[in-house]
Formats: structure tokens, C-alpha cells, sequence
């Protein structure tokens, strides 16, 4: 260990504990909506220095996951909002469930700084960031993989620029987000042995480098008025009113007169999740239609949104489909759904349809009902039955509007699982219902949906019932938004794609390779630099 390291601050040497919560409660501030990423990496220089001064692996392990726990539980905030909105649950139990959830979650920065600790604990501190972030990498990918999955948010999030900046980001089409992710560590223990060693030129200079790339706005030339027409609407339904059948026709004229219906253009219009609350399938049994705004009819309700989006057109909206059988009382009924999104020409004919396949696990869906049903947690999903996943990234074909990628809700947080590799689309829609997520929710959610464009090389087009939505350029940059609790539209044409990315082409395998090219570089470097030295 580094000599001077010996100075380490009382307070930390007492508390480790207290330092380690503080430190990621405060990297937390990194993300939208605040975005203080300067604090964050210096929260995170504070828990490289922690770590590598852990006096066991024992206390590397709890230190780690205090972190995590800490962090993410802040993060992840926008998740108790969601319980406002549940009417069989108390709100309470939201506040107490994100730290109950990250009890888990924390698990995967606990193992990232063991493995730290145990591979380079008597490294130099650069080396042992390098590793660091190496096994943080591994943590990152295994935490947005196993168990269905749940990335919100990665490390690397806190250094994406402003909206018409990529910052440091800008190396999402070569590293992935959690490779990104490993960055943000390397510059954070760079900027914790460069503080100790106190080298302020080492400092100063390379953030205010950052600040420049983080907040310059990135030339965009104004799109030809070519290619893909487009119309996202953003029509403003309150979670409150989405399920309140008094209110469908209202929700229903705001979105019609919001698209400029008999428009003779052809066009792509987008409509978000939870859209359109009629079914638009037959086969139903009657009591279905019953409360649909077009009457038990639901061809009437595909002739009538044709005739609102004109006979050119093309709709890409968010819907419900029901899967209909026999139930376990032997009565006929709904006994699964889907949340899917609909391609509807402008002949009121569905062309497409794409089912959601990342569902949301106590959302969407209730697991091990079997065991958890009688324990009366199925009160955590909203509705009496689970959604049914789809079969995964799909490419519908528009025709003259295009190749769309479709990604629903928080689908759009999976790196490398946002489109079909064998099948690439032109843009990606994102339609999605964030009035469940709070104030910190929507703008993580854009600014993760900007990380998915970067790394794909894809524009992506996001419509939402209550805000942000937004137009994102292949370069990850805003083209255009509409803020939160606005009734508004975007019209313009589909940003162009590129080529596929090195990302696009060999997905989570980059990731892998770049996590062991930061462990080695960390294991490795310190010992050819001895030799050297040594032959010198």
C-alpha cells in the first residue's frame, strides 16, 4: 500500500460504516434530475480510497454493500411513487420497499469490491481503480442479467452529458454502458491517488477537460426534409384518470385533436403506452367491450383510429391484449395479457403487433405465485392476472415508414437486448407510461434511453402519457422534448440511423473483454513497470 495513504481521515477511520452510506448517498446526486456529476466522482474517489484501505475482505464486503445499498436505494427512489398509485397496498409500503428491494441490488457492488480487494488489496491505488472497475464491470452486466434483471441505473449514467451533449459518453458505441460504467471508476480512483498525492495539475486539468465535453453543446445539422415523417404525441393522461372509464373519451379527443386527424400525408404516429384502452381484438367474451369509448365494437374503434390518422398513415400505440381460456372456476375468461404495441394502418387494419418481453417482476407479473399468492403478496401486482412476456426484440416492417424497433416502458434500460440483430431497424419506438416514476424517474429514464441510442447507433423516438418525451439522434443527442405535465406533440422526420455500432455488432461479449482488459491492466501493469524498473 502507498505510504502515504497513512493519512487517512479519522472520520473515516472510525466510521467506515457511516462514510460508506454517506458516500453513496451523495454519487446518487450524480443522476438525473440533479446531475452533479462532479460530486459523484468525487463520492466515488471516496469509496475507491475506502475500499482499498478496507483492513479485511470482510469489511471490503460490507463496506461495498453499504455503498450499494445507500446508492441505489436513493436512485431508485422514483420506485415508491409507484405504490401512490396502487389502491390495494398502503403508499407507506413504497418508501419501505426500494431499501427492501436493495438489500438485494447491493449484493452485486459487495461482490465487485471483494473481488477488488482479494486481487489487488497490495496494488498502487491506480492499479487496484483499475480493477476495481474491471470487477464492477462483471457486477454491473450479472446485475442487469440474472434474475429477469434490473440495471436502473448504471455508474456510467452520471457521465452522459446535457441533452445536446454526449460528455463522456460519447464511447458508448465502442464499450456498452457497462464498460462506461468501469471508466467512471478508473477516473474516480485516478482523481482519489492523484488527491492524496496531491498532484492538483493531475486534477485540474483533465476535469475542467470534462466540464467541457459534459456541458458543450454537440453540432447537430438540421435534418433534411426527408425519410420518415413523423407525429409523437404526448397527450397528457394523469396515472390517476389512465383506469377511470368516465374519463376514456375525454383522454380519447385530446389525443385525436392532438394528431390533426384527416391530415392527408403519410406519416408514422406514435401514441404511448396505455394509449388506447379499448380492445381491439374479437374473441372476447362480451363484457369486455362493455366499457370500451367506441361501444362493444371493436372494429368500429380500429375504423375510427384510422380515421384519425389518416389513410396514409401508419399508428404505432401502446395497447392491451387479452389471452382468453378457460379459468381454473371453469368459466370462460381473460387468463393472461399482454402489453403489446399495435401497428395500425391507415385501412384500420393491424399489420403488427410486438408484446412486451421484459416485464416488470411484482408489477407485470407476480413470481412464484404458487408460493407468494397465499402469503397475499399477489396485492403488489395491479391487476388479477399476470402479463405474459413476448419473445423479445422484434423489427416491424412499415414499409414507407420504415423499419421500427419497438421497446416498451423500461425495456428501453437493457443494453445490448434493444433491437434484433438479425433483423436491424431504422429507429426504435419507446412508448411509456412514466406517470408512475416520480420526479427522478422520466429524466432517468430519457437519459437512459439516449445511452441505448449511442450504443446501438439507432434514433430513438419516445412517447409518453405524461412526459418526457423526446426525439434522440443517433448521437444520443435531444432533437426534440416535451417537458413533464404538457399536452403537446413533435412533428418532424425520423433522424437517420448509422451504421451498426462495434457494440451492436458483438453486444454483452464487448462488455466481457473490456472487463477483462481493466482487471488485467490493473493486475499486470504494476508488475511490468517492476521489471522495468528493475532492467533500467
Amino acid at each position: 500500500m502507498d505510504a502515504r495513504i497513512s493519512a487517512i481521515p479519522a472520520l473515516i477511520q472510525r466510521r467506515p460504516v457511516l462514510t460508506a452510506i454517506a458516500l453513496g448517498l451523495i454519487a446518487a446526486c450524480a443522476y438525473p434530475p440533479l446531475h452533479l456529476w462532479a460530486l459523484g466522482l468525487a463520492a466515488l474517489a471516496g469509496f475507491v480510497w475506502l475500499i482499498y484501505t478496507a483492513p479485511t475482505r470482510r469489511a471490503a464486503l460490507w463496506l461495498g454493500w453499504w455503498f450499494g445499498w445507500a446508492h441505489l436505494t436513493l436512485a431508485n427512489n422514483w420506485i415508491a411513487t409507484a405504490f401512490t398509485h396502487q389502491a390495494k397496498m398502503p403508499e407507506v409500503l413504497g418508501w419501505a420497499a426500494v431499501p427492501l428491494l436493495c438489500i438485494y441490488l447491493a449484493l452485486y457492488p459487495a461482490a465487485a469490491a471483494l473481488a477488488a480487494h482479494l486481487i489487488a488489496r497490495r496494488a498502487p491505488m491506480w492499479a487496484f481503480g483499475f480493477v476495481l472497475a474491471g470487477t464492477w464491470v462483471l457486477a454491473e452486466w450479472a446485475r442487469g442479467t440474472f434474475f429477469t434483471g434490473y440495471p436502473w441505473p448504471p455508474l456510467g449514467l452520471m457521465l452522459l452529458g446535457g441533452w445536446e451533449a454526449r460528455g463522456i459518453a460519447s464511447v458508448l458505441p465502442w464499450t456498452g454502458t457497462y464498460a462506461l460504467s468501469g471508466i467512471t471508476m478508473v477516473l474516480s480512483a485516478a482523481i482519489a491517488a492523484n488527491f492524496i498525492q496531491r498532484r492538483w495539475g493531475n486534477l485540474l486539468i483533465p476535469l475542467s477537460a470534462m466540464a467541457f465535453v459534459m456541458h458543450v453543446p454537440v453540432v447537430v445539422m438540421t435534418a433534411p426534409n426527408s425519410g420518415v415523417a413523423y407525429t409523437l404525441v404526448q397527450p397528457y393522461l394523469p396515472q390517476s384518470e389512465i383506469n377511470d372509464p368516465s374519463k376514456f373519451e375525454e383522454h380519447f379527443a385530446r389525443i385525436a385533436a392532438l394528431t390533426n386527424p384527416g391530415r392527408d400525408v403519410s406519416r408514422v404516429v406514435l401514441w404511448p403506452e396505455s394509449a388506447i384502452p379499448d380492445y381491439l381484438e374479437y374473441g372476447y367474451p362480451e363484457r369486455f367491450y362493455q366499457q370500451m369509448t367506441a361501444g362493444a365494437d371493436p372494429e368500429f374503434a380500429r375504423r375510427r383510429i384510422g380515421g384519425i390518422i389518416g389513410p396514409q398513415s401508419t399508428l404505432l400505440s401502446g395497447v392491451v391484449n387479452l389471452n382468453i381460456g378457460t379459468r381454473e372456476d371453469g368459466s370462460l375468461g381473460a387468463v393472461s395479457a399482454r402489453n403489446s404495441v399495435i401497428a395500425l394502418n391507415g385501412e384500420s387494419e393491424i399489420e403488427h403487433q410486438y408484446a412486451k418481453a421484459h416485464l416488470v417482476p411484482y408489477g407485470e407479473y407476480l413470481p412464484m405465485r404458487t408460493i407468494l399468492e397465499p402469503l397475499g403478496l399477489s396485492r403488489l401486482v395491479a391487476g388479477a392476472i399476470d402479463y405474459e412476456p413476448g419473445p423479445g426484440p422484434r423489427t416491424l416492417d412499415l414499409g414507407l415508414h420504415g423499419k421500427a424497433g419497438i421497446q416498451i416502458c423500461y425495456e428501453i434500460v437493457f443494453s445490448g437486448a434493444v433491437a434484433d440483430k438479425a433483423d436491424r431497424p431504422d429507429y426504435i419506438f419507446n412508448p411509456s407510461n412514466d406517470g408512475w416514476f416520480g420526479t427522478w424517474g422520466p429524466p432517468q429514464h430519457l437519459a437512459q434511453a439516449r445511452m441505448r441510442a449511442l450504443e446501438e447507433g439507432l434514433p430513438v423516438l419516445r412517447s409518453t402519457t405524461t412526459g418526457i418525451s423526446a426525439v434522440i439522434d443517433a448521437d444520443g443527442i435531444v432533437r426534440g422534448s416535451i417537458g413533464l405535465g404538457k399536452a403537446d406533440k413533435l412533428e418532424g422526420f425520423v433522424p437517420p440511423a448509422h451504421a451498426p455500432t462495434l457494440f451492436a455488432r458483438f453486444g454483452h461479449w464487448l462488455t466481457l473483454g473490456w472487463a477483462l482488459v481493466l482487471i488485467a491492466l490493473g493486475f499486470g501493469l504494476p508488475r511490468v513497470l517492476a521489471l522495468t524498473r528493475a532492467r533500467g
